[in-house]
């Protein structure tokens, strides 16, 4: 690098698995990075919760701090990368930097979700940015995919396996017959899923990052507390099987759907196709199909976390806020925070639950006696509900109880919670019917 490169500092919150990697991936590719830039990027300090600590990457010529005001308030530093996590400190570090006219980078989904909208107003007014590609979906740049690439497109919907602890779960449960506290014991042990597992398998972190995509996607504010989520604890395994009995895979998807009552945003565990290719994504990987009224079908598939992954989108988001500042003209330049001016964003109506269509899988458990599938079917039939599929177990010798497994055509929500009150009142059902949701992704 020449004396005449400009210089660009970095101060970064949080120096741990994300944070080291994210240190690595700038030191170990520095000469492409200033080839692609025409900058020299220098990391100043960082912040840490011990300076005794361990890292997984080389601090030299890094200072090191415990006090985050160390960092923000730090007239020299340009950029500030946050990757502390949380809603309270990072947003205090957020609004400091912001005022005190610096660009911001964040992976933190929880932070954008929850207060992305206010944050983005601050960033405008103060005329930087926030950079945040690598809150959802570690390292594919969903984002730039879906602001960027299809700004020439209107959305359709958004569909994704945007948390891989939840991927991971019904991968092996579904793969090894295993059942789900078993799973997530082992996704704990190999640092998969946090010591309290909530956020992830009770769908609260894919809300996060769905409401995050769907504002983008459709031009509105992000409106996290709009997303339906439900979790995947609930899920048995005798549902994964019988869903690939019938050739389909159970994912717990994100879904954010225009449809003609609104925009449905929800997320919960969902029957897929077996032949759709979101459908066979396993492990711990990531995927988000994204329809286009001029592209049709996209898929973005990899890692969707760890350390280098999503440090890979950081320094993306790093990248082009230098290029913002080296440019001098940063308003000129930037790409909106939500792909929308500000002021043209628009609120959307957002569809409740019980006005949500789409198909569904039902389990019903019953005794084995004369009569108790024409009483079901005629049921479905009385509220005009197609049933696309059926199986019927037969029962095992010490029993008289049977599993009957439905597919129904789309309906409305509403329909079908009608239908299984009606049925949960027949004296054969034995158990609460099993509901999950099916979408053909077509």
């Amino acid at each position: 690098m020449t004396d005449i490169m400009q210089k660009i500092t970095l101060g970064i919150l949080g120096l741990g698995t994300v944070g080291g990697g994210t240190v690595n991936v700038l030191q170990r590719n520095t000469e492409k990075i200033s080839g692609r830039t025409g900058v020299e990027i220098h990391i100043k300090s960082a912040l840490v919760r011990s300076l005794n600590s361990e890292r997984i990457c080389d601090c030299s010529g890094i200072q090191m701090t415990t006090d985050h005001l160390d960092i923000v308030n730090d007239p020299e530093i340009d950029i500030i990368v946050e990757l502390i996590g949380g809603d309270t400190l990072a947003k205090e570090c957020l609004e400091i930097a912001i005022a005190n006219g610096k660009h911001v980078v964040t992976a933190n989904k929880a932070l954008i979700a929850k207060y992305g909208n206010e944050l983005f107003a601050k960033a405008e007014a103060n005329n930087v940015s926030i950079a945040y590609e690598a809150s959802v979906a570690g390292g594919i740049s969903i984002i730039k995919a879906l602001r960027e690439g299809m700004s020439g497109n209107e959305i359709e919907f958004i569909a994704g396996i945007i948390n891989g602890t939840g991927n991971f779960i019904l991968t092996e449960m579904l793969e090894k017959g295993r059942d789900f506290s078993d799973v997530l014991a082992e996704a704990q042990a190999l640092g998969y899923a946090e010591a309290d597992p909530t956020f992830d398998v009770e769908g609260i972190d894919a809300a996060h990052k769905l409401a995050i995509l769907a504002a983008i996607g459709f031009g509105m504010p992000i409106d996290f507390e709009s997303v339906y989520t439900q979790g995947i604890s609930g899920l048995a395994l005798e549902d994964l099987k019988y869903a690939q009995e019938l050739g389909y895979r159970i994912k717990h998807l994100g879904v954010a759907k225009r449809t003609e009552n609104g925009i449905e945003l929800r997320v919960h565990p969902t029957l897929i196709p077996e032949k759709r290719l979101i459908a066979n994504v396993n492990g711990v990987m990531n995927a988000v199909l994204v329809r286009g009224d001029a592209v049709g079908n996209t898929l973005h598939y990899g890692a969707g976390a760890g350390a280098e992954p999503t440090a890979s989108a950081i320094v993306s988001d790093i990248v082009d806020v230098v290029r913002r500042i080296s440019s001098g003209n940063h308003s000129a330049s930037a790409v909106p925070h939500l792909g929308v001016a500000a002021e043209l964003l628009q609120t959307q109506k957002i569809v409740t639950v019980s006005e949500f269509s789409c198909g569904f899988y039902l389990r019903l458990t019953v005794n084995d006696e004369p009569g108790v599938m024409a009483q079901v079917t005629q049921i479905f039939a009385e509220k005009n509900i197609s049933i696309e599929a059926i199986i019927q177990k037969e029962p095992t010798d010490e029993q008289k109880i049977v599993q009957i497994i439905l597919l129904t055509e789309e309906c409305r929500e509403k329909l079908l919670d009608e239908c299984i009150q009606e049925i949960q009142s027949l004296s054969a059902i034995q158990a609460p019917a099993v509901k999950i949701r099916v979408e053909h992704l077509s």
